[in-house]
């Protein structure tokens, strides 16, 4: 199945009052509601410009179609008529999938990006593709016997931790895997009888960083995550997602930020994701007495040396993003996983880090965050994957389905 580029703008944009241009409305009011939440029929007027007849019409037959519904509000600080509330509808559901070295995850996320059921399932070794295919299709039949019978399943978005094809979702290469010119679109595809789509797992997520999570309101914004599978990335630039040539955009991982570092998979040393890096903290942190599973969670309270090593990743994080924010310049860096737990017990640290590398002003007014979705960010931004054809034409694209 091909995949979706979303390197159009994630922002829902005016309205139009040319009739020709229909289904760009339909499509900016469900995107409103999608990534904003419930709004009334009258906010939705001053929002997109439209008039209130035709705000009426749209919403109605996003209505007819099963994607919002309306309930009686009364707006705050007003009098008069109530104003109905368009609202999202959470039982149009998108299956999201994400395969990791040690576990399969999938979730179902409905429109308005509410995580609706999940279920985990953790390996004893990497899984192959068959291997990972045949869990994640076992989860999804776990999820589907715990949502409602209204429930619309869409479709289903996979985040991976590799290179992937952008116009064919074949998984060109994930080094963590092990895979390598992997057609899992189309088996996921053929085994769940659904429209998969397949997405690098932090290019994914950052879509949900900028929609759902800290990223909100920043349109040139770049997503660091660390997981057990190493370092990845995303960028938003102008409000629109960047994907490259291939779809391998965002590989800030391999950001070089040492010459005399640990060798990496990729064929060089000192990559970013070798020298900030889970299991170097888990090994730190064993030396220290400190259980692994309590790494993560104790690096504000390190000692020992686990304390150095927490130290010299903070260092190494900063001179990361410094050298990331002199080619992207974004208005804020999201960090996810282990590094927002990083940047959370050495803030300062880093954020001095920072403004020490950069190329001066460029750190200047620059916003550094934790991310706030946790660990339904992956899920979620998969499931963005789903829903973006959605919601660039949702009558054309439901009458296809």
């Amino acid at each position: 199945m091909n995949v979706p580029t979303q390197n159009s703008s994630l922002l829902a944009g005016p309205g139009s009052r040319n009739e020709q241009t229909r289904r760009h409305n339909l499509s900016t009011i469900l995107t409103t509601v999608h990534h904003g939440g419930p709004h009334s029929r009258a906010e939705l007027t001053r929002l997109t410009g439209l008039n209130r007849s035709t705000i009426g019409a749209l919403t109605s037959e996003l209505t007819n179609a099963g994607l919002v519904f309306e309930s009686a509000a009364l707006e705050a600080g007003t009098v008069g008529r109530p104003s109905p509330m368009v609202n999202p509808r959470s039982d149009v559901v998108a299956l999201a999938i994400n395969p990791d070295i040690d576990a399969i995850e999938v979730g179902a996320v409905g429109l308005g990006g509410e995580v609706l059921a999940r279920a985990r399932r953790a390996t004893d070794h990497i899984p192959t593709p068959d291997e990972a295919l045949e869990i994640a299709v076992e989860l999804v039949g776990e999820i589907r016997s715990q949502l409602g019978r209204t429930t619309r399943i869409v479709g289903a978005g996979a985040a991976v931790p590799g290179l992937v094809h952008a116009h064919t979702g074949v998984i060109a290469r994930a080094p963590h895997l092990h895979w390598e010119d992997v057609s899992w679109a189309e088996q996921l595809s053929s085994a769940l009888g659904l429209t998969v789509y397949v997405g690098n797992d932090a290019a994914v997520a950052v879509v949900a960083v900028a929609v759902f999570g800290a990223g909100q309101g920043a349109t040139n914004l770049m997503y660091l995550n660390g997981s057990a599978s190493g370092i990845g990335g995303g960028v938003i630039a102008g409000g629109s997602k960047l994907v490259g040539a291939e779809g391998f955009a965002g590989e800030l991982g391999h950001t070089l930020v040492t010459s005399n570092g640990v060798a990496c998979h990729c064929g060089r040393r000192g990559c970013l994701e070798t020298e900030v890096n889970m299991d170097r903290l888990h090994e730190a942190a064993r030396a220290s007495g400190i259980a692994t599973a309590d790494a993560v969670e104790s690096m504000a309270t390190a000692i020992g040396p686990f304390a150095a090593e927490v130290d010299r990743e903070a260092d190494m994080l900063a001179f990361g993003i410094a050298n990331l924010i002199s080619v992207f310049n974004p208005d804020a860096v999201v960090l996810g996983g282990f590094l927002g737990n990083l940047y959370s017990a050495r803030q300062e640290r880093i954020r001095a880090g920072v403004l020490a590398d950069a190329f001066s002003p460029l750190g200047d007014n620059l916003k550094i965050e934790p991310a706030v979705l946790g660990d339904e960010v992956v899920l979620v931004g998969a499931a963005e994957l789903v829903f973006a054809p959605l919601l660039h034409d949702p009558i054309g694209w439901l009458s296809k389905s």
